[in-house]
């Protein structure tokens, strides 16, 4: 009992410690203007001449069409990165919840596995990789779930 009740003041420190989607948002935003800012200086360095041929070097003559598979994994992993999954779960790592990579081991991708995991976001769940539950999501539509779900089972090593 004393260890469950650690285990949730843990979590919720950590919670209340976490940025929201839309702080991760414009520190991502701010970030990137930053480097942009910075390129651009250093662009100006640059004679003419020289700016031109690395340009010419570093573009494809034809750029391929990005993989059916890419363009979801790309709409999963946005939906991912606006929700508050990434405050108990990470890629790579255990967090509060299980990483993405041993997810994506445990469970094939299969249209029932992705029907059955797009229901325990939205209607949250407990015991299967532990005792600290996940909350529900009732917010998020059936759709951006399974999105999610495909791009978690994607990360399969």
């Amino acid at each position: 009992m004393k260890r469950t009740l650690f285990v949730l003041g843990c979590l919720a420190i950590f919670m209340a410690s976490c940025a929201s989607p839309e702080e991760r948002a414009a520190a991502n935003k701010a970030a990137d203007s930053a480097n942009t800012s910075t390129s651009a200086h250093a662009t100006e360095a640059a004679t003419p001449a020289a700016t031109d041929t690395a340009v010419k070097e570093a573009t494809p003559a034809t750029a391929a069409p990005a993989p059916a598979a890419a363009a979801e994994k790309s709409k999963g992993e946005a939906l991912i990165a606006k929700s508050d999954c990434l405050a108990c779960h990470s890629k790579t790592q255990k967090l509060v919840g299980p990483a993405y990579v041993n997810v994506a081991g445990k469970y094939p991708a299969t249209d029932e596995n992705i029907e059955h995991l797009a229901e325990k976001i939205i209607a949250g769940g407990q015991g299967v990789w532990g005792a600290i539950p996940m909350t529900p999501h009732p917010s998020l539509s059936k759709d951006d779930a399974k999105e999610m779900v495909k791009y978690i089972l994607s990360l399969k090593k």
